[in-house]
């Protein structure tokens, strides 16, 4: 049966979505070390590292990528936990408990977090020329192009990369906000609101789309390919983390093994399909080399400048429909780190694809 549909989202519905009951309070009631507001650190980044220093890293396939070049034991740190948080609501609550010491998201989340006043710094980016997304029709919705959009009933993801793409996607087709019916959902929602046709059209990502279309291909759903980029995966991590030297000069030491896993993972795909899509992610291998394939060369950009220009018109974008107020986007990037995932990838991985 047809669930009912959720209101559209407003900035009030998107701040408490965000954490749950208690984030519109947030501001006033979050730790004093996580308040925006609070200086930033500044001077050189920290290098001396003291034996026993520790780091919670929420980024799984870091780990499984750092295990399978043999380079997992070489981290200058202890890691006591890698724990699987993905999602940035998820991320920014567990950086709240103190759970998370750094995370790994798109662009959006460190946003949301400015919204609601919790203060964090981006220390890397790794940039995506095309889209990694797709958008995904319910089993028999009439929809076959994006020139069907208009009217139509569209998940959003309110605290999301997804629901960014959605915003630019509806910018492209000069379409208002309010000319589609965007359903607050979270990314994880996703599916079953296509299976159950509590939505016309969601935002997929791989291996999700495969295993969606495997599934419900035959019952009429489909895919149908975006156009908006979602340019930046960043690294981020709390700013009373980075206040903590020991715990900044190892975030300083990680950025390269982060970096160079994604570059492992792209010259050796055979060993990441098996282990990561294959038996982590459950798809055939023919489908792991077909996603695989369609994903961009990962480009570590040497200066942060297109990065924060992108990041800005983020902001301003959900800014103008009412669901954040703007945030300075300037304010999220840690410079003190700009350099480091560039300058320790080859020189292929610092151009753009």
């Amino acid at each position: 049966m047809t669930q009912p549909s959720t209101p559209a989202p407003t900035r009030r519905s998107l701040l408490a979505g965000l954490l749950g009951v208690g984030a519109l309070g947030l501001v006033g009631c979050a730790p004093a070390d996580g308040a925006a507001g609070a200086p930033a650190p500044a001077g050189p980044l920290p290098t001396a590292i003291p034996p026993g220093t520790k780091l919670t890293i929420g980024i799984r396939t870091t780990l499984s990528q750092l295990e399978l070049s043999g380079r997992l034991a070489k981290l200058p740190f202890e890691v006591p936990e890698w724990p699987n948080v993905l999602a940035g609501p998820d991320v920014i609550q567990a950086f709240r408990a103190g759970s998370v010491d750094v995370g790994l998201n798109a662009g959006i989340p460190p946003i949301q977090a400015a919204a609601i006043g919790f203060d964090t710094k981006i220390v890397a980016v790794v940039q995506r020329e095309t889209p990694t997304y797709t958008f995904a029709t319910a089993p028999g919705s009439a929809v076959k192009s994006l020139a069907d959009f208009k009217g139509r009933k569209i998940a959003f993801s309110q605290g999301q990369a997804q629901g960014v793409v959605v915003l630019r996607t509806l910018k492209e087709l000069g379409l208002r906000n309010d000319e589609v019916e965007l359903i607050s959902l979270t990314s994880n929602q996703f599916l079953t609101a296509l299976q159950s046709r509590q939505v016309d059209v969601a935002v997929l990502a791989e291996p999700s789309t495969t295993k969606y279309l495997d599934q419900y291909g035959k019952d009429g759903a489909r895919a149908i390919p975006m156009t908006a980029v979602d340019l930046l995966a960043v690294l981020w991590a709390p700013t009373s983390v980075l206040r903590d030297d020991a715990k900044a000069a190892a975030i300083r030491a990680f950025v390269p093994f982060w970096a160079q896993g994604l570059v492992w993972a792209w010259e050796n795909p055979e060993p990441w399909i098996e282990a990561y899509y294959v038996k982590d992610q459950g798809v055939t291998a023919a489908d792991g080399r077909r996603i695989v394939k369609a994903q961009p060369r990962p480009y570590f950009p040497a200066s942060w400048d297109e990065a924060i220009r992108w990041e800005q018109e983020t902001s301003d974008l959900m800014a103008q429909g009412g669901f954040t107020p703007k945030v300075d986007a300037s304010t999220l990037f840690d410079r003190r780190f700009e350099s480091l995932a560039s300058e320790s990838v080859p020189a292929l991985y610092r151009s753009k694809p």
